[in-house]
């Protein structure tokens, strides 16, 4: 007989920072409980041109809130006439889930790039936690993501080497 697996469904997202600079993998699956939803959504947000965010948790409150951040983003840049760093984003996102934490929000979020601090890599989620590490797994799967780096991750990676891993 054939053995019946239980697959598991949900969410998995990664990203680490490496030699060459950051990467950044995720599932492309949307689920709602048992239900497949979508095979081809687009789970990395761009913020601008040199910040990412991913997505993990309810899909419309990480891409209304990271949207948000695009324009926050934005609006830092002609305030201030310079563009923002990572760590600042980060911080915007935070305070923004902090300020909704009783609004039941499900986002679980890396917020990713490159500034004049170089890359970047931080872990945004919806009671407004924030940190930054050199490697994250976001989601459902992440126990298995973090299975896979914990064997074949170290900083200096090559390129391919790092695209093979992710």
């Amino acid at each position: 007989a054939i053995p019946k697996f239980a697959y598991k469904k949900g969410t998995t997202t990664l990203g680490f920072e490496f030699k060459g600079g950051i990467i950044i993998a995720v599932d492309s699956r949307a689920t709602q409980g048992q239900y497949i939803a979508s095979q081809t959504v687009q789970k990395v947000i761009e913020i601008n041109n040199y910040l990412l965010g991913t997505m993990a948790g309810g899909a419309a409150d990480c891409q209304y809130w990271e949207r948000y951040l695009g324009m926050e983003c934005r609006l830092w840049e002609l305030r201030n006439n310079s563009r923002i760093t990572i760590a600042a984003a980060s911080k915007i996102l935070s305070d923004i889930a902090w300020s909704q934490r009783n609004m039941d929000l499900s986002m679980g979020t890396m917020v990713a790039g490159w500034d004049k601090h170089g890359p970047s890599l931080y872990y945004v989620d919806n009671d407004g936690t924030r940190m930054k590490h050199k490697l994250f797994s976001v989601g459902s799967g992440s126990i298995y993501a973090y299975g896979v780096l914990d064997t074949g991750y170290h900083y200096d990676l090559e390129v391919e080497e790092a695209c093979d891993l992710a």
